[in-house]
């Protein structure tokens, strides 16, 4: 047994039976590489990632694999969620090094931690054009001890080559705004939604942005442009058909087959996104999507204690990638009876969608629509909608009764910021106290499990990184908002201004991604990766303590890091969207300070009110009215769900 069976992550402890004396991320690995004079060999990667589990059992788990690493190298593992600094330094390297990124990252690092090669993943034996993993151990260890010094500039060299030059700080506009809109029109998918081509993401960031366009704009080609890539989406195998949620990513342009691992982030964004689309558009298929990710939520990632888990594996096993979530036309025959069968199989199967290692296994997407198939089979709507909820019902409870991925049940306090955030918008757009009541017992885990004698923890025994405090500011202010509880803003300046203190950056604005230097580097970027930029969000929760607590601090440093990302993410175009998203609240922010009793009719109007730039403040219960404000200038108190709706639409600061 090696080092890794007591260590918290799940990842981590699923290597721990193999032969490789392997080490978690730690100091010691690293004197030990350099008394023995040995570089050391880095595997960052994920517990739900197949590809992680495919090198495990063809390298890591072959004796012959273990014996070259334990006689010529020191080994360490990483989990990439358990430590994304870490991890997002790496991969930046070897992307400076030519060989891109993503998981299972394979790194090679001098004992003072510099990265001399790197790849992703290498096979057992040569083919796809790369070398064997065994071939590439050996030949890596000689160049070490051959060029020692060639190694060192080199190393120093790609860890230079992160190192961002921070543009010039620019002044803020409006144009930016209309121009970063024009800019990711001009990547959308007009044949199958979404942006860009395969492999494609979801690109939550940029969605929530061009739905405030749309709002503030009424621009139908944006509507037509959200609307496809909603629904394609959700229409894809990419969405789980049977249970709900949504898989990371699709591998073609289509959304049919994706890569099957189902992410808290993914989803919380995602859940954000179809229930703003639902506010603004009102077709029921967006609500459904927004309600099934709530199921999927619900029945796999809530911790009974309160708090979201982290992920869902993408496999059982690693040779039968997605086997879980696909079915055969046989499963479907002996699952269904013969009408169910006819109706499904017209609704939810397509043959074109199988998977590549197993042409007879079909991920489900919807082909033909209710009407469509009534239409044919000569069965009214109503009861062929019958049929195929009966239907889909008797597939997931088929479903749960093979064995399932397996599930991280780590809470991250990132991710389940993320998520409470998504379900008070989702209690705000559905109106289902349960929704909300998740979202505030999963608030009140968090602060038990991971605040301790007032620090933010990420995870057990790792200090919160930016991202935990951006996201769990944010869901500290939406249970505010949601429930009038005036504590939990509190808490959330007492962090931001933490935050303020550990992460800004005093000499060119914004926060870096870490309170030290990690690997002696701190970064800084307002990328969405894919999912939205720390940054930007810690942006607009500065932008809503500012406009809640009337504190000009906040306001100051949104202006400041706003200035300094400004070029920056004009260049990102759709990888920088979110913070777009910060931009346009910037300059369009509505203050609503709620002057009624919780459950009142008012209360509920300003609830469910639209609008993409709100913040609710929670007044004297007994005024019965809700007071308007923009930047510094407050207007005529509203004593009706219409006049709430008429200002929210028709008020519009200047840009």
């Amino acid at each position: 047994m090696n080092r890794l069976a007591h260590e918290k992550s799940a990842y981590l402890r699923h290597a721990a039976h193999q032969k490789i004396d392997w080490h978690p991320w730690s100091q010691e690995a690293f004197d030990r590489a350099a008394r023995e004079d040995k570089p050391v060999f880095l595997s960052s990667g994920a517990i739900w990632c197949h590809w992680c589990h495919v090198m495990a059992k063809e390298s890591f788990e072959d004796d012959a694999v273990a014996a070259i690493l334990n006689e010529h190298y020191i080994a360490i593992k990483l989990d990439r969620d358990e430590r994304p600094d870490v991890d997002r330094r790496y991969q930046q390297a070897v992307a400076a090094m030519g060989q891109g990124g993503g998981w299972p990252l394979s790194v090679f690092l001098t004992p003072d931690k510099k990265p001399f090669f790197g790849g992703t993943y290498f096979p057992p034996v040569e083919r796809y054009g790369m070398p064997a993993f065994g071939t590439v151990l050996m030949a890596i260890s000689r160049y070490y001890r051959e060029n020692r010094e060639e190694i060192e500039d080199q190393g120093g060299k790609f860890l230079e080559a992160i190192r961002r030059e921070r543009k010039t700080v620019e002044p803020l506009s409006g144009t930016l705004i209309d121009e970063a809109a024009r800019q990711m029109l001009a990547a959308f998918d007009r044949t199958n939604g979404g942006f860009g081509g395969a492999p494609k993401f979801p690109m939550s960031g940029a969605i929530e942005f061009l739905l405030g366009r749309y709002f503030f704009s009424g621009d139908e080609g944006l509507a037509l442009m959200l609307k496809r890539t909603l629904s394609a989406m959700a229409q894809g195998g990419f969405h789980d058909q049977i249970g709900g949620g949504f898989h990371r990513y699709s591998t073609d342009s289509a959304w049919a087959v994706p890569h099957f691992e189902k992410m808290a982030d993914d989803n919380a964004w995602l859940l954000r996104n179809y229930c703003d689309a639902y506010r603004v558009f009102g077709d029921p298929y967006l609500e459904d999507a927004a309600r099934g990710i709530i199921a999927f939520v619900d029945r796999e990632l809530s911790d009974p204690l309160g708090g979201f888990c982290a992920s869902m594996d993408a496999d059982v096993t690693p040779d039968d990638e997605g086997g879980y979530f696909t079915w055969t036309d046989e499963d479907l025959r002996r699952v269904l009876s013969d009408e169910e069968y006819r109706v499904l199989s017209m609704h939810l199967f397509d043959a074109r969608n199988a998977v590549h290692h197993d042409p007879s296994k079909v991920v489900l997407s919807l082909r033909e629509t209710v009407d469509a198939i009534a239409r044919e089979t000569g069965l009214d709507a109503v009861r062929t909608g019958e049929i195929i909820a009966r239907g889909k019902q008797k597939l997931l409870a088929e479903r749960e009764k093979r064995q399932k991925p397996l599930i991280d049940t780590t809470l991250y306090t990132s991710l389940n910021g993320m998520m409470i955030s998504a379900y008070c918008k989702a209690y705000r757009t559905f109106g289902d106290r349960a929704i909300l009541d998740r979202a505030r017992l999963a608030l009140e885990r968090v602060l038990d499990v991971n605040v301790r004698d007032g620090e933010l923890y990420h995870s057990e025994g790792v200090k919160a990184f930016l991202e935990d405090y951006a996201c769990f500011c944010d869901a500290l202010i939406a249970v505010c908002e949601a429930t009038g509880e005036k504590e939990y803003i509190d808490e959330a300046k007492g962090l931001i201004d933490r935050c303020i203190e550990r992460f800004w950056d005093g000499d060119g604005a914004g926060f870096f991604d870490t309170e030290q230097e990690v690997v002696g580097i701190r970064l800084k970027g307002i990328e969405d990766v894919p999912r939205p930029s720390p940054n930007a969000l810690a942006i607009l929760v500065l932008l809503k303590l500012a406009a809640i607590s009337g504190d000009d601090r906040y306001r100051d440093h949104a202006t400041k890091a706003l200035m300094a990302f400004s070029s920056e993410a004009s260049l990102m175009a759709i990888h920088g969207a979110y913070y777009f998203c910060a931009l346009e609240a910037y300059y369009r922010m509505v203050k609503l300070e709620l002057r009624a009793e919780a459950g009142s009719e008012l209360a509920e109007a300003t609830l469910f009110a639209h609008h993409p730039c709100t913040c609710i403040t929670w007044g004297d219960p007994g005024e019965s009215t809700i007071i308007p404000c923009i930047a510094t200038t407050c207007f005529e108190p509203l004593t009706s769900a219409e006049a709430l709706k008429e200002f929210l639409e028709v008020r519009e600061p200047g840009i």
